[in-house]
């Protein structure tokens, strides 16, 4: 009898909260816009009341989605991970050294916000990487692909690998320091070097 009242209790608390799905996705894409501008703009020391007061929402609301600060980091990364896959396996049009070369310019606009919260997420003892894993194969796949198109193309050397390729960016990124100091590492400077170096010239 306790079992048929508790069945009949979860059903009742599934049918109630039906209406409430499309709320809960808003409230919870409203939370990760803003976490990502809030720790953009001030850092990932910044407390969850700030970002809960950018969305409009509770705290309580924010924690009921993500019960913890790294909880919050993770989805951040891996949500722009997604995107950056969807935008790589859509982005096969149009000239193909151009396309591939957008796409490393796309990449690099993410890469020092998301190093930031990957190292809180490594301090926190959280292993990201056997999370993400095979979003992160997928995303060097599909690059891979837009990179082979362009050397197919004529247009890009075909003697650089996608993984050497990932690297120089990713490390031309890093530098938010010296960038602070000196102004001279905008990262979109640095990738436009890289990609002069690819490039195949006739």
């Amino acid at each position: 009898m306790a079992r048929a009242d508790l069945s009949e209790d979860v059903a009742t608390a599934e049918a109630s909260c039906r209406p409430l799905r499309a709320d809960a996705q808003r409230n919870r894409q409203r939370i990760l816009d803003a976490a990502e501008e809030v720790f953009a703009k001030e850092g990932i020391a910044v407390p969850v009341d700030v970002v809960a007061e950018g969305a409009g929402v509770g705290v309580g609301t924010l924690y009921r989605h993500f019960p913890t600060k790294e909880a919050l980091f993770e989805a951040i990364v891996v949500t722009k991970l997604d995107d950056l896959i969807e935008a790589a396996e859509v982005g096969e049009g149009g000239d193909a050294v151009e396309v591939f070369f957008g796409f490393l310019r796309r990449m690099a606009d993410q890469v020092s916000l998301k190093h930031d919260l990957l190292d809180a997420l490594a301090a926190a003892g959280v292993d990201f990487k056997s999370h993400c894993v095979a979003r992160v194969d997928q995303l060097r796949d599909s690059l891979d692909r837009l990179r082979q198109r362009a050397v197919d193309s004529g247009q890009l050397r075909d003697d650089v690998t996608i993984d050497q390729i990932m690297t120089l960016v990713i490390g031309a990124c890093r530098q938010p320091e010296r960038r602070a100091s000196d102004g001279q590492h905008d990262p979109q400077q640095m990738v436009g070097v890289i990609c002069d170096g690819l490039r195949r010239h006739s």
